[in-house]
């Protein structure tokens, strides 16, 4: 892994090639996995699926489903895992070594087996588990306003948006009480959301910083709920038609 310094004064990392060889899973403390579980199901509804991992390498990571309610009108995927092991996060920052993440999907995203055939329809499981493992695989961590592009070059998430690359948000459509879930009186755990960005919010977070972006996100209204059609808002184009 090497490290350099975005514009912003944001630290940049690159990471090699992960240790092939394969490592038994950590499947966290007793009861862990339920107090997630517990804490999730409060906010956003019942989980109505789990997509189990058949074969785990050093930790194991599930992908929990809650279907649209009447309150959080969207699908919400979530992993369980990613907090069993503690990120190497630096001095400082040590109560945000444990996390997990989410994704918020349109009511009517394709979820089954069937659908995950289509990469259109996975790629947002993929993203989950794939970020999940990436901390604990590389020896870093993940927190609030990591950016993580889709390769180097940055290719395009999937066939259906040019968006490629992801920032990671605590939600704003749920109370700020979500965000921290305390497991006992040492541990507790974060949740952010994999939020896709297009190359030139990517490019204007790492000059500006992850609060100018949130800052053009809340005045254009986007929020956490995917939204494959939405505007580019670094786009010169689209601030044009607001200038005056």
């Amino acid at each position: 892994m090497t490290k350099e310094y975005s514009k912003a004064g944001d630290p940049i990392y690159r990471y090699e090639n992960k240790e092939s060889e394969w490592r038994p899973p950590t499947y966290g403390e007793e009861g862990w996995m339920e107090k997630i579980v517990e804490h999730m199901e409060k906010y956003y509804g019942t989980v109505a699926t789990v997509l189990h991992e058949i074969i785990s390498d050093l930790i194991h990571i599930d992908v929990h489903h809650i279907r649209p309610t009447e309150r959080h009108p969207y699908n919400v995927l979530f992993t369980t895992g990613m907090s069993y092991l503690p990120m190497n996060t630096p001095e400082g920052r040590e109560d945000y070594r444990h996390a997990e993440l989410m994704i918020c999907l349109p009511s009517d995203w394709q979820i089954s087996d069937d659908a995950f055939k289509n990469p259109d329809n996975y790629w947002p499981v993929y993203w989950l588990k794939m970020l999940a493992r990436l901390p604990h695989e590389h020896h870093t961590w993940l927190g609030e306003g990591h950016t993580i592009p889709n390769g180097d070059p940055a290719e395009s998430l999937s066939n259906t948006t040019a968006m490629n690359g992801i920032i990671l948000l605590p939600p704003i459509r749920v109370s700020q009480d979500f965000h921290t879930l305390k497991i006992d009186d040492v541990h507790s755990v974060h949740f952010y959301c994999l939020v896709p960005l297009f190359g030139e919010e990517m490019s204007f977070k790492l000059n500006e910083g992850a609060d100018a972006l949130t800052n053009k996100f809340d005045k254009y209204q986007i929020d956490e709920l995917l939204d494959l059609q939405r505007k580019n808002t670094c786009k010169r184009s689209f601030f044009s038609r607001w200038k005056g």
